[in-house]
């Protein structure tokens, strides 16, 4: 099964850049390979967390696929899970954790850890999408920095402060 893991500080709060992954709508804006997204459901608890059924077009030169996922928003614990409900895998899941630097829920920076373990069902699908794929997820972090600096403005650090560091 093929998987990713990065881990980069960045220069945004915490919860900013929680809410920033959460807006599963504009990722066809600014995320690599990303064609088309929509939440066809909402459930809110209450309590801070909510969960979707999202829909997400994928595409790489003339292949384009469809394919659905379980979303869980949990602003509480800064910590989004993303699980495979139905399309071209055979397994999907994918998890987003933001910690703030520091004992300061409100940072200035923070830690953004990604992972993503999938398996497309068809291998002449895995042959031709794994390397953009991988590509492509190389590419996320550097993809979600810009959006951030885009919406919350960049900051400007002193030279000692490096933008982002990858783990």
């Amino acid at each position: 099964m093929p998987s990713f893991r990065n881990g980069r500080r960045v220069d945004h709060r915490a919860d900013q850049m929680f809410d920033l992954v959460a807006d599963i709508e504009q990722y066809p804006k600014f995320v690599p390979l990303c064609q088309a997204t929509s939440n066809r459901r909402r459930v809110e608890d209450g309590q801070g967390r909510a969960v979707l059924l999202s829909e997400m077009t994928i595409g790489y030169k003339s292949i384009r696929e469809r394919f659905s996922t379980r979303v869980t928003l949990d602003k509480p614990k800064l910590k989004i899970l993303v699980e495979y409900v139905d399309g071209p895998f055979s397994h999907l899941e994918n998890v987003w954790t933001f910690k703030p630097e520091g004992e300061d829920p409100m940072a200035p920076t923070c830690k953004v850890e990604f992972y993503i373990d999938y398996t497309f069902k068809n291998r002449m699908l895995a042959a031709i999408m794994g390397a953009a794929f991988d590509t492509a997820f190389r590419k996320f972090a550097d993809a979600f920095v810009a959006r951030a600096d885009e919406v919350y403005g960049k900051r400007r650090l002193p030279a000692h402060g490096a933008n982002s560091t990858p783990s």
